[in-house]
C-alpha cells in the first residue's frame, strides 16, 4: 500500500504485547475525528496481524499502510466514519 496521507496523532505502544496494542488503537480510534489518521507504533511483531484483523472486521476504520522499520511495527489506520 502507497497512499499519502497525513497522521493526525501518534500512539506509542512500544513494549506493550498481544493485546493491548489493538485494545489502544481502538480507544485512540474513538477519540479521533472522520478521516483523521492515527500512527501506531509497536515493538510487537504480532501486531502486523492483529491491527491488520481488526481493521478488516471493524466497521469505521481503514488500514492505510503498515511498515517495520527496524525493531518498530508502524501502522497506519484512517477513522472513516
Amino acid at each position: 500500500m502507497s497512499t499519502e496521507f497525513n497522521v493526525t496523532e501518534t500512539l506509542d505502544v512500544k513494549g506493550a504485547s498481544c493485546p493491548m496494542p489493538v485494545v489502544k488503537t481502538k480507544g485512540a480510534i474513538d477519540d479521533l475525528g472522520e478521516g483523521e489518521v492515527l500512527e501506531v507504533l509497536a515493538t510487537d511483531s504480532g501486531s502486523m496481524s492483529d491491527i491488520d484483523g481488526w481493521a478488516a472486521g471493524t466497521s469505521g476504520v481503514e488500514l492505510l499502510d503498515q511498515a517495520e522499520d527496524s525493531d518498530v511495527y508502524r501502522h497506519y489506520v484512517r477513522k472513516t466514519e
